[in-house]
């Protein structure tokens, strides 16, 4: 009897033991957490969109939206940013899974992305949709000359739907053609398989820099495009702080600059 009440003695100390070492550490965990205060945010974004996001000759991930990320990490005391890279094709399914947390790549609304995630509201640069063509067209000069003409997209981006609705509601007669690839467009530009395509002047002329894509844009700006961050649904937090700071950030001057160094013009507001 005497042995199984020091055997039980022994495991009650042990338990006890036990217990306080738990909570000492979980105190510990604790304090560590609180004393810090910073919440590490992981950032999607691309390395194949030149002057936007990608990788420099330096080895250095940099671009428009890479440096205003930056620079909206600075406003945000709570938060640290970290950027994962990875291809445009898998930066929806990586939110959407909570792999990242937002996604930097020059997204624009449509109601499919509205549906499954979280634009932030205030938006990061606006870019005018103009008629793109060939540099030696001089035979269209706005939207009503493509009638009957092939205007070349990019199907469920928001030149498409654009087009698409405006087609059909003025009876335009002109026939769309769905491609994958922005090379792939400029090639059938260049070669007069499609007569036209619609663009921003910012992706025009980095086209005819990068891509020999021989284009100009012609007449008046046909929808002002604005481009937001893409969070997850309920993260409306972190989106109203990145709103913050973009305004801050606006009325700084801060915006403009970056736009102008790497898209060529200040595209922080409309047109």
């Amino acid at each position: 009897m005497k042995k199984i009440l020091i055997l039980v003695l022994v495991l009650v100390v042990a338990l006890l033991g036990a217990c306080s070492s738990n909570e000492a550490q979980s105190k510990s965990e604790e304090g560590s957490s609180d004393k810090s205060g910073v919440k590490k945010i992981i950032v999607g974004t691309g390395t194949q969109f030149p002057n936007v996001c990608f990788i420099d000759e330096n080895g250095k991930l940099t671009g428009y939206d890479v440096e205003l990320v930056r620079a909206i990490d600075e406003k945000l005391e709570d938060y640290e940013f970290e950027f994962k890279t990875m291809d445009f094709a898998n930066l929806l399914l990586s939110l959407e899974t909570n792999k990242i947390d937002f996604i930097a790549h020059q997204m624009e609304v449509n109601e499919e992305r509205e549906e499954k995630f979280l634009f932030n509201k205030e938006p990061y640069n606006i870019f005018p949709l103009k008629v793109a063509i060939h540099k030696d067209n001089n035979e269209i000069n706005s939207i009503d000359d493509l009638a009957g003409k092939n205007i070349a997209t990019t199907a469920t981006s928001n030149s498409a739907v654009f087009i698409e609705k405006y087609n059909k509601e003025n009876n335009l007669g002109a026939e769309i053609v769905y491609s994958n690839s922005t090379n792939d467009i400029n090639n059938q530009i260049r070669t007069g398989r499609v007569d036209a395509t619609i663009s921003t002047p910012f992706a025009v002329d980095l086209m005819n820099e990068l891509a020999d894509a021989q284009q100009k844009v012609v007449g008046d700006a046909l929808l002002n495009s604005k481009v937001y961050f893409l969070l997850q649904k309920d993260n409306t937090t972190l989106s109203d702080q990145i709103d913050e700071a973009l305004v801050e950030l606006k009325e700084e001057g801060v915006v403009s600059e970056l736009s102008k160094k790497w898209l060529g013009a200040d595209y922080s507001v409309g047109f």
